[in-house]
């Protein structure tokens, strides 16, 4: 039986200057979580800052599309909303709350390189030199922005930065190869997998820390922000991104999280900035350059990836699409 049909994608070309400014916008977004967690939220509560984060928005989208999956989609939309929303969630706040923001940014920024390696044995995408040149720059950039005399290191910080970049990497590499069903709006397709993962904290949530006895006005700012910004727009932005973009050009633009939150903490927190900041932010904007004028997609496939083979994902996609 033939395999159900994904959403038409863009012919393969040269990448647009609005896709590539439109996705940077989420990153950039994402780059305030630091900020908003050590100034807003309740301390110590990343598991209950991860679920608020997701499950309301992806409840949003739900209620506004009433797109349930199908088939096969099932079980992908709960690996991307693992890989891309609950676990990359939880181990970015626990790096967030373990480690400076621009230490905890440093460690995620080897997703880049991830993403490289993935994509060669799923995407089937050769690794190039300038590829290789774009990740090795932008973590050198990155370095020069995090690492001050008063940056800080914690295992456990470490240990959740990097996990959270093999998350997020094999969430984008996932999305990239299986695409999105053909009559699923991007916001359904962001719903799902913001309600899987907000499903997945949830319990685990309510077990291991339970809700606070207080919340504050300012607790409950932060929780709004992370939600509609962070995660409901945010997320809708950067999947986007992935459908029109090469995955490695996509990750790449992630290094404007750790540039978005040195100079948030240079506008807000009042933090310095230094000649090697500087020089570090310039070689991020080019590390972004750099990937962005690497050759996309083999011709032949499409931006996604392979379509799935013939014979699954028989069911249609979606349930009670009005």
């Amino acid at each position: 039986m033939p395999s159900a049909p994904r959403a038409p994608l863009p012919a393969p070309g040269p990448t647009r200057p609005f896709d590539i400014a439109l996705t940077t916008l989420a990153p950039a977004v994402w780059g305030s979580t630091y900020l908003v967690t050590t100034e807003l939220l309740p301390p110590g509560r990343p598991l209950l800052a991860s679920t608020v984060r997701a499950l309301p928005a992806g409840l949003v989208l739900l209620a506004v599309a009433r797109g349930l999956p199908r088939g096969a989609w099932w079980w992908r939309a709960a690996v991307l909303g693992a890989l891309n929303i609950g676990v990359f969630f939880y181990l970015l706040f626990v790096a967030a709350y373990h480690l400076p923001g621009g230490v905890a940014a440093l460690v995620v920024a080897v997703q880049p390189a991830i993403v490289l390696l993935l994509g060669a044995v799923l995407l089937k995408e050769p690794i190039r030199p300038a590829q290789v040149a774009a990740c090795l720059l932008g973590v050198a950039g990155v370095a020069l922005l995090a690492l001050t005399p008063r940056a800080g290191l914690d295992l456990t910080g470490l240990a959740a930065g990097v996990a959270a970049a093999v998350s997020m990497a094999a969430g984008v590499v996932l999305t990239k190869r299986w695409g999105r069903p053909e009559g699923v709006s991007l916001l359904t397709f962001t719903g799902w997998q913001l309600t899987a993962g907000g499903l997945l904290l949830a319990p685990v949530t309510l077990a291991a820390e339970g809700l606070p006895a207080r919340v504050t006005a300012a607790n409950i700012s932060g929780f709004a922000y992370l939600s509609l910004i962070g995660a409901l727009l945010a997320y809708a932005v950067w999947f986007r991104g992935i459908g029109r973009l090469p995955a490695l050009a996509v990750s790449v633009l992630g290094f404007a999280s750790p540039l978005a939150a040195t100079v948030l903490g240079y506008l807000v927190l009042d933090q310095g900035l230094t000649a090697l900041q500087l020089v570090g932010a310039a070689a991020v904007v080019t590390a972004a350059a750099l990937a962005q004028a690497s050759p996309g997609p083999r011709a032949g496939l499409p931006p996604d990836g392979p379509s799935p083979a013939p014979g699954r994902n028989t069911e249609p996609a979606v349930k009670g699409k009005p």
